[in-house]
């Protein structure tokens, strides 16, 4: 008897604590879940980007010549020097004028390749 009484005094304080910070931690569950309310605006300030992505995402042609730079093949237009994802499809146009279709990675001035024609 004295050893359920000894270790019902051992749990009643560790259940009291932990009923207490259960309790205690509500508000905060609640201020969090009304806090990400101005996340969730946060969010969503970044979908017009996400929007311009797709409107960037979209393949375009450009003309211009596939020269190497380095130990790369690349597309200049006009003064502007392209990086060209798939080497393989640009080496059979080296120093020729070219029509690159494909989707332009801007902030790596990237083009994805889709397709090499002569121009």
């Amino acid at each position: 008897m004295k050893k359920i009484q000894f270790a019902l005094s051992m749990m009643l304080p560790v259940l009291a604590l932990t009923v207490a910070l259960c309790v205690a931690s509500q508000p905060t569950l609640a201020q969090s879940a009304s806090g990400s309310s101005p996340n969730a605006t946060s969010q969503q300030q970044p979908m017009p980007d996400s929007q311009n992505q797709t409107a960037a995402s979209e393949s375009k042609t450009f003309t211009g010549k596939i020269v190497k730079s380095g130990n790369k093949l690349v597309l200049t237009v006009a003064g502007t020097t392209y990086q060209i994802d798939d080497q393989q499809k640009a080496q059979d146009f080296v120093n020729k004028s070219v029509k690159v279709t494909g989707v332009l990675d801007a902030s790596t001035g990237t083009i994805r390749v889709s397709a090499i024609d002569p121009a």
